[in-house]
């Protein structure tokens, strides 16, 4: 009997999984599952489909991105490469390392628009319930469509949760903040740097969220940016309109007070706090409960559920790696499925997570965190089919990513690296990224992308749905460079 797999969200996790099953059917594999992946949104995309809307949608659900109008990739492209669908084969030539963000959405949507995967996707239809049942051995899952306005139940033998973990906002409480006169908002509702210019912003947060939105609204016209931190300051070579304090305590009208007894007058805030691991739709037993770590505690490899190994969970993790990382995990979950990888015994898969929980406990820095997410990637690749990228190479990247960022905060975008895939380095941006107010696609292409030839060959390639390997899964696997 042909197993049924339900796979909830259609972002880069889901859409991973799905075209995963795909490349199996295209090399002739017969025992293929019959899928369906449940997405909330219109469209898929996941977090990077942009929204003006916040809080809720036309259908009265909790709105699941937190995307921002100017917002360009924080790490380099380079670091983000699908293995078997290189930057170069998307857009016909080489693009500078940091694009924005809907050149990003053109390049994940490239690689899926030509797996025919669309087929499998029920769009505008959140999950409302995940039961399991241990008579039947199968999943119970319940559903609203919202296109047809009604609950619908069916059965699976599999669940993949592939909703992410950055969409409902860990949203904490100070003192005071209730009688503020200004904006008040977490990151997740945060859209336009524009609202903030001329604004002293106060961004509560010191992770990759207060960096970005803190720069981008400094770049857009912010008067003045402070950071509010809880256990250590970012500590880069901020320029003149930067400050770094402690944690915030309490608010008193429109000044700021903080843990070192120090003040300052702000017009807006911004909780740049994190997010929860948030699953709405799944009973206690059912739900993964963790923080945002490297290796969250009962997932065997990362993705299955130990105490129900039917459910899997993709891209549960604190992320370095993520395209490819995503694509390493769908693939292993295909061949489990499937029944190319044997699954352990309990005994077996509680050992294999403390082996990693105990090297998680000993990292000791963002290096450590890069070379044992590396080393994650490698042990997920090592027993499936996907093509073989220089996962070191690209470990080396992010790392130098890292010291640029250290030595340039506000220009490290201007940097240039080779991709791991195809050898060739990047171009530079046409003008500083501080001076490119204008972060279209269109924009991007009349700048950076100035052949038609290779633009047009681009699109026809992908309508085509070329087949075969790109040229990163093959010829330049074996000769992958070291970053430069």
């Amino acid at each position: 009997m042909t197993k049924r797999i339900a796979i909830i969200g259609a972002g880069p996790s889901g859409l991973a999984q799905l075209r995963a099953f795909e490349s199996a059917r295209k090399a002739g594999v017969r025992n293929i599952p019959e899928i369906v992946c449940y997405e909330k949104q219109a469209d898929w995309g996941g977090m990077w489909n942009y929204t003006w809307r916040t809080g809720l949608d036309k259908y009265g659900e909790p709105v699941h991105g937190s995307m921002y109008r100017y917002l360009w990739s924080n790490g380099p492209k380079e670091c983000l490469e699908f293995a078997d669908y290189s930057f170069e084969e998307h857009f016909g030539q080489q693009i500078p390392s940091y694009p924005p963000r809907e050149v990003l959405l053109d390049y994940i949507m490239g690689r899926v628009e030509r797996s025919n995967v669309r087929q499998y996707i029920r769009f505008n239809t959140p999950v409302r319930w995940v039961q399991w049942c241990p008579d039947s051995r199968k999943f119970s899952v319940t559903v609203m469509d919202h296109e047809h306005d009604q609950l619908e139940t069916e059965q699976f033998d599999h669940v993949i949760v592939a909703s992410g973990h950055f969409s409902t906002p860990n949203v904490p409480y100070f003192q005071g903040v209730e009688n503020f006169q200004g904006r008040v908002l977490h990151a997740h509702d945060f859209r336009d740097a524009c609202e903030f210019r001329d604004k002293r912003l106060l961004l509560v947060g010191s992770s990759y969220s207060a960096e970005d939105i803190g720069t981008q609204c400094f770049k857009y016209g912010a008067r003045s940016i402070t950071f509010s931190y809880r256990s250590a300051p970012m500590g880069h070579d901020w320029p003149e309109g930067f400050r770094e304090r402690p944690l915030l305590t309490r608010v008193d009208g429109n000044v700021a007070h903080f843990k070192d007894g120090s003040s300052e007058e702000i017009d807006a805030i911004v909780l740049c706090t994190g997010y929860q691991h948030h699953f709405p739709f799944l009973p206690d037993q059912l739900r993964l409960q963790t923080n945002n770590r490297m290796y969250p505690d009962g997932l065997y490899k990362g993705i299955v559920f130990q105490q129900q190994p039917e459910l899997m969970y993709l891209g549960m993790q604190d992320q370095y790696f993520t395209f490819n990382m995503f694509d390493a995990q769908a693939w292993y979950l295909r061949d489990l499925i499937m029944g190319g990888i044997a699954l352990p015994e309990r005994q077996a898969r509680a050992a294999d997570i403390g082996r990693w929980r105990q090297l998680e406990a000993k990292l000791d820095g963002a290096d450590d965190d890069i070379d044992f997410q590396a080393a994650y990637v490698r042990d997920l690749l090592a027993p499936t089919d996907y093509p073989r990228f220089d996962i070191d190479a690209q470990a080396a990247l992010f790392k130098r990513w890292q010291a640029d960022k250290r030595r340039d905060i506000m220009g490290y975008r201007n940097q240039c690296y080779r991709s791991v895939l195809t050898g060739s380095k990047a171009p530079p941006l046409a003008r500083p990224w501080m001076e490119i107010m204008d972060d279209s696609l269109a924009s991007f292409r009349r700048l950076h992308m100035a052949d038609p030839e290779n633009k047009s060959r681009a699109r026809a390639a992908r309508k085509a749905g070329a087949g075969g390997r790109s040229r990163s899964a093959d010829a330049n696997r074996a000769a992958a460079p070291q970053p430069a």
